[in-house]
């Protein structure tokens, strides 16, 4: 994210430099709290936006196939605009870079909620994602360089109110919007707290000059490739089963395109003397298994937050309100968890509290495997608040000891990789659980209607009772009677196999976070991240 030297003699960042020193603890608190309000913000509206697309797509004329450039367009500039702010920090100073993005990113949620058609939309959203991206990594840049080491747990545990909260929390706030005020107001929503969010930017961060001629200076080539790659990869993760995947031209272009860029964006910053992110970190113990585990849990957070709302849609007939109550349950117990994980880590192991941290959240997704057409909202209570408990305990320690160590000067990049990569595990994870259930609800569909058969005397049966309660329900002719008895045991069928692929689509991310458990076993305890009052 910063421009850094690979070597030893690194240049500090001007960006991100500790100015605790000569900074009061109020006005430190200050800048901590608006950076994370600004995360918070910027996270909250991918999901709040997805919980209302249909809303929003019938008032702007979009299709069903193209409104979803509407969170697609928001997701691209997002995940490009994370691994440059560092950099662009410096150039233009943190305080104005922030406070300008800030103030952007208001600015544009008050213009998509005035969006009349489809192509202004995704404009906007895409814009409104360039300056939310920024809000996230430097969120976490503050927090890792402006606190000092014993209260940084404090700091991630409000920054984890944006990375696993808002997610949670964002389907219920949309639900509720849209259905009570109008799809508009899912934008309008951000405007108070943006309003305190800039104030206390605004009285906490210092002054400081802009270094424009950094710009002749920067890692042009890899800003380049990365960008390139980074675009053409999220568009193929957001499009691709749509779109068949590499049964279009489209998407196989753009594949290629994505796979040439990011390894000429390897090799630049491997070699290159002042690269945009330094990758070596990741060949640092905690920093590498650090990573990997985020990218993990990236991808049962945004995959479950995508999974569940479409199984109650589909399968139960639930409104966006209703999915919205339903998953408040997997945010509302966090808003009281999380606050309280900086005492855990003063009293037990970092690594422990991480390890059950992912086996509650894996078990959360077990626990939905053997799901039927009468598993609702009262049976998904328990998997959803054991999920808030494992999902409370992970992001915090995982976030402190993945960059306990980390340089001054290697803030920036540590910042970008870590929420780059948390955020690209997601848009992984949704592309696949997308392809996932469809292939599975097929496989499930197939072995089910090869079993029911009109020579077996069971299925002759129930035709016959079908036809029966259909006759006796307004339908005079026999053989429209039947016909719609045969499309009821189908449509039955359909929806039996809707629920067997969803089942397995839970168990497949409770795998998934059972290989981040494991990960998590290979980090190694850093010393000022010692439990029992050693902090």
């Amino acid at each position: 994210m910063s421009t850094i030297q690979a070597a030893s003699n690194s240049t500090p960042s001007a960006a991100v430099s500790n100015p605790a020193p000569a900074m009061s603890t109020l006005r430190m608190w200050s800048a901590v709290v608006g950076s994370t309000l600004g995360a918070f913000m910027a996270v909250l509206n991918i999901q709040i936006v997805n919980a209302s697309l249909a809303d929003i797509q019938g008032a702007i004329g979009a299709g069903k196939d193209d409104g979803g450039w509407i969170s697609t367009s928001y997701l691209i500039a997002e995940i490009v605009v994370i691994p440059l702010s560092g950099w662009l920090a410096q150039v233009f100073s943190l305080r104005k870079y922030l406070l300008t993005n800030a103030i952007l990113f208001l600015l544009f949620s008050v213009a998509c909620a005035l969006a009349t058609n489809l192509q202004q939309m995704i404009v906007l959203r895409a814009i409104q994602g360039f300056a939310g991206g920024v809000l996230i990594p430097m969120a976490f840049t503050i927090i890792i360089t402006l606190l000092p080491k014993p209260k940084q747990p404090i700091g991630l545990a409000l920054f984890a109110l944006s990375a696993t909260f808002a997610p949670a929390i964002g389907p219920t706030i949309g639900g509720y919007l849209t259905e009570n005020y109008g799809w508009e107001f899912i934008f309008y929503v951000n405007l108070i707290p943006g309003a305190l969010m800039v104030g206390l930017l605004w009285a906490s961060l210092d002054r400081a000059p802009m270094k424009l001629g950094l710009l002749a200076k920067g890692d042009w080539p890899g800003i380049i490739t990365m960008a390139i790659g980074l675009a053409a990869l999220q568009t193929v993760l957001e499009e691709g089963n749509k779109e068949d995947w590499f049964g279009s031209d489209f998407i196989v272009r753009l594949s290629v395109v994505a796979a040439v860029s990011l390894a000429l964006f390897l090799i630049i910053e491997f070699k290159t003397a002042n690269p945009l992110l330094n990758l070596r970190l990741l060949a640092r113990r905690n920093f590498g298994f650090g990573i990997v585990a985020n990218v993990l849990l990236g991808i049962a957070l945004y995959g479950s937050a995508f999974v569940l709302p479409i199984y109650l849609s589909r399968i139960q007939g639930y409104n966006s309100e209703q999915i919205g109550m339903v998953l408040a349950w997997t945010g509302i117990p966090q808003l009281l968890l999380i606050p309280l994980v900086p005492r855990l880590m003063k009293r037990f192991d970092v690594r422990l509290l991480i390890a059950v941290g992912f086996a509650l959240f894996a078990a959360s997704n077990l626990m939905n495997v053997h799901m039927t057409g009468d598993y609702a909202s009262d049976q998904l209570f328990w998997p959803n608040v054991i999920r808030a408990i494992g999902q409370s305990l992970v992001f915090v320690p995982l976030s402190a000891i993945a960059t306990a160590g980390i340089e001054q000067e290697n803030a920036g990049s540590a910042s970008a990789l870590f929420n780059m990569m948390r955020n690209l595990g997601g848009a992984v994870g949704i592309a696949s659980l997308q392809t996932f259930l469809t292939k599975r609800e097929q496989f499930h569909s197939n072995i089910l209607t090869n079993s029911v058969s009109v020579f077996e005397e069971a299925t002759r049966d129930r035709v016959v009772k079908l036809t029966a309660y259909f006759m006796n329900h307004g339908v005079s002719d026999q053989a429209v009677a039947t016909h719609k008895a045969v499309v009821a045991i189908a449509l039955k069928l359909r929806k039996q196999a809707n629920i067997m692929a969803f089942s397995d689509t839970f168990f497949l991310l409770g795998v998934a976070l059972i290989v981040a458990l494991l990960a998590t076993l290979l980090l190694k305890k850093p010393g000022h991240l010692s439990g029992g009052g050693a902090h």
